[in-house]
């Protein structure tokens, strides 16, 4: 049954609504049908209660109780004040109507005529199918007697049933204009939600600009305008950050790449020994785990941001991460690397992989920038851990200052090295997925000077 009424049930929202109106329509107008021709049938039973009472007031004027005896007086119209009339002294019957039999109708006059009492009744008879009955005493000086009435309801209720039909046909033609009106309403209704489901699918798909705003809107669309406007930019922030991690990604491999591909280029360009043969199977090993150690630091930063921005990312000492950094990094001959930390044991809130991730890409630019030297320092400060990178090389130019965190700007595209632009945007997006933050210093007349802030450990 539950499935069957499942099935039948309207699939749209507007069906769904036009159901409930109509099915709340029909509710109120049976009550109000029920009702009406309830008062309709209480109204007509007391205007037959009216007339018959009438009727007897005009007969009892013919009716005489002064005497001993009650005696019914003969007058110019008594055929018709006789119709349907009986006249009772006590229980005796004086009078009764010319065709009258003893039927069900006689009878409910005697029982009526018992009761002495003024009291109406309706009784069932053959032939009319209903009869309605009234009596009413009259009392003299030294007799009394009892006038009863009857009158035919056969007119009456063909009146009610013509009441009780014409509220059907009103019902139901009410009811199929509340259900028209209803889908017509709904539907107008609903047309600029379906616009802006459609405008909204088709923003989604290729990132665009475009909202819907609250200007001009009613409450309702308003409301829903600002939660499709929230869901858009949400959806285009997903967008731009899974392209902005490809780049990164892209970024990031380009260099292990090249050298796996220039370490097999050379090995393959003549023959080799065994310990050369070796010394190129560690090179490509280093350049894949370090391919895979990137690959696992951005995707995880990119994973425990979407599931929980709040989860803690680890504790690493700092003096370790740096000093392994500086020796890893193959600068020129030229430049020196120094790593200056007063305290060993400097712990930051972070985790180790994502701190060399970090900072790497700042100490890279920083040698290949250098004219002679590099210096990478940390220091403990309230409530965070800095870390600056410096080198004495020519800085960051002016009018590119704006731009020096946005990926893919470089300030000399044609400076011989290949880079996308990335690695800076990379530094600063990890620093702040972890409540850092990666800055320049632009107060420096020589050389760049780049900031790590990172969360205490």
């Amino acid at each position: 049954m539950n499935q069957l009424a499942r099935r039948l049930a309207p699939r749209t929202l507007r069906g769904r609504l036009s159901l409930v109106a109509l099915t709340t329509a029909a509710l109120l107008m049976t009550v109000l049908t029920v009702v009406f021709n309830t008062a309709m049938d209480r109204h007509l039973q007391h205007q037959t209660d009216d007339e018959l009472r009438n009727r007897a007031a005009a007969v009892a004027t013919t009716v005489d109780t002064s005497g001993p005896r009650v005696r019914v007086l003969e007058t110019v119209n008594d055929s018709l004040l006789d119709a349907n009339v009986w006249i009772y002294t006590g229980t005796r019957l004086l009078e009764k109507p010319p065709s009258a039999t003893a039927d069900s109708a006689a009878q409910a006059a005697d029982r009526l005529a018992a009761r002495g009492r003024p009291v109406c009744t309706t009784v069932h008879t053959d032939n009319p199918r209903f009869v309605r009955l009234c009596s009413r005493p009259v009392s003299g000086l030294r007799s009394t007697a009892t006038i009863v009435t009857a009158a035919d309801l056969a007119p009456y209720r063909n009146s009610a049933g013509t009441l009780l039909s014409g509220s059907l046909i009103l019902d139901a033609f009410m009811l199929a204009c509340t259900y028209a009106l209803t889908r017509l309403a709904v539907g107008r209704a609903l047309r600029p939600v379906r616009t802006m489901t459609d405008q909204a699918t088709q923003w989604s798909a290729v990132a665009s600009d475009e909202r819907f705003g609250a200007e001009d809107h009613p409450a309702e669309l308003a409301r829903l305008g600002s939660s499709l406007d929230t869901l858009l930019d949400r959806i285009r922030t997903v967008l731009r950050h899974e392209q902005q991690l490809t780049g990164e990604l892209s970024h990031e491999l380009r260099t292990p790449l090249t050298r796996i591909v220039v370490e097999l280029d050379w090995w393959q360009a003549r023959p080799r020994t065994a310990a050369e043969t070796r010394a190129t199977h560690r090179v490509i090993a280093e350049a894949a785990q370090s391919m895979r150690t990137m690959c696992d630091t951005l995707l995880d930063d990119a994973r425990d941001r979407a599931q929980n921005a709040s989860t803690a990312p680890g504790t690493t000492s700092v003096v370790p991460v740096l000093r392994r950094l500086a020796e890893s990094l193959d600068a020129p001959e030229h430049v020196k690397i120094l790593v200056d930390v007063g305290d060993p044991g400097l712990q930051a809130g972070v985790a180790p992989a994502l701190l060399e991730r970090i900072v790497s890409p700042l100490l890279t630019n920083a040698v290949r920038y250098a004219h002679s030297a590099v210096t990478v320092s940390a220091r403990q400060l309230p409530g965070s851990v800095r870390i600056d990178v410096t080198d004495d090389g020519p800085g960051v130019p002016t009018a590119f200052a704006d731009d020096l965190f946005q990926p893919g700007r470089r300030a000399d595209p044609g400076d011989g090295h290949d880079g996308a632009g990335l690695g800076l945007p990379l530094a600063r997006r990890l620093a702040r997925a972890v409540g850092g933050e990666v800055s320049h210093d632009g107060g420096r007349t020589c050389g760049a000077c780049f900031r790590v802030d990172l969360p205490v450990g």
